[in-house]
């Protein structure tokens, strides 16, 4: 009886109102390490995938300090993390990311899972309908190339395709969850727009690498939504608008 009257108060307490059925797993209790959410394709072809676009730090022997997304990565050895509210990683190759995703356990996504998390439980063209809406995911940017560098070609200058003062720029790459409409029913942010992200695939024998989900100025040009593809950069290519995100085996 006393039982009874202890869940009565309880229940009062917390509203009058409760939940039964599952729940999503606690960050880093369930099959994914924190900050990655569990894709279950089909039972024997499950995978874990960055809940956010990776941002990363620097490794200087058995010690990691910050470093900001804004700027390039070139030789220093650095480590991916999946992490909400902070500035994702621009600037990055393909050679660079897979390798930052390695020093966290991880591995760079296959295009497959790649695009099979971006379209979410029940497939679609961005993560969050078959429509694209306005606002919804960070799609509507503008890199201020032309203030910078005013009646310059820009577009075979890498210095000033990794300019740090780009992303610095309104209106350019917002942090990771910022927009958070643009999410899947796996709770997978940012897979449309804000920065490209490179993926594992290839073409031409290895030297082209493949990057997916289009960025804040263009989600458009090379596919829609989930279906964007763009294959025409070398696995060592990087610009303001490259990024990434890791993939993992579940527990």
């Amino acid at each position: 009886m006393r039982a009874r009257r202890l869940f009565v108060v309880l229940f009062a307490f917390l509203g009058g109102c409760f939940v039964f059925g599952p729940s999503e797993p606690a960050e880093g209790r369930g099959p994914c390490p924190s900050g990655m959410a569990y894709i279950d394709a089909d039972k024997a072809h499950a995978f874990c995938i960055d809940r956010w676009e990776a941002t990363v730090v620097e490794i200087n022997g058995k010690d990691e300090s910050p470093h900001s997304g804004t700027h390039p990565v070139t030789n220093l050895k650095v480590k991916a993390v999946s992490r909400a509210g902070v500035t994702p990683q621009g600037y990055i190759s393909k050679n660079e990311a897979e390798t930052a995703c390695k020093n966290a356990r991880k591995r760079l996504c296959t295009g497959e899972e790649w695009e099979k998390a971006c379209r979410g439980k029940k497939p679609t063209t961005f993560p969050y309908g078959d429509e694209r809406k306005s606002g919804y995911c960070n799609d509507s940017g503008k890199a201020p190339l032309a203030s910078l560098y005013p009646g310059e070609d820009v577009y075979g200058n890498d210095k000033a395709m990794n300019d740090p003062r780009i992303n610095a720029a309104p209106n350019t790459v917002a942090k990771t969850g910022e927009y958070g409409k643009c999410k899947n029913g796996y709770g997978v942010y940012d897979m449309v727009g804000n920065l490209h992200e490179w993926t594992a695939d290839v073409h031409e024998g290895g030297t082209r690498g493949v990057f997916r989900g289009g960025y804040y100025q263009d989600t458009h040009l090379n596919g829609d939504g989930c279906t964007y593809k763009t294959v025409a950069h070398g696995v060592d290519y990087h610009d303001y608008s490259t990024g990434f995100r890791c993939c993992s085996a579940p527990k």
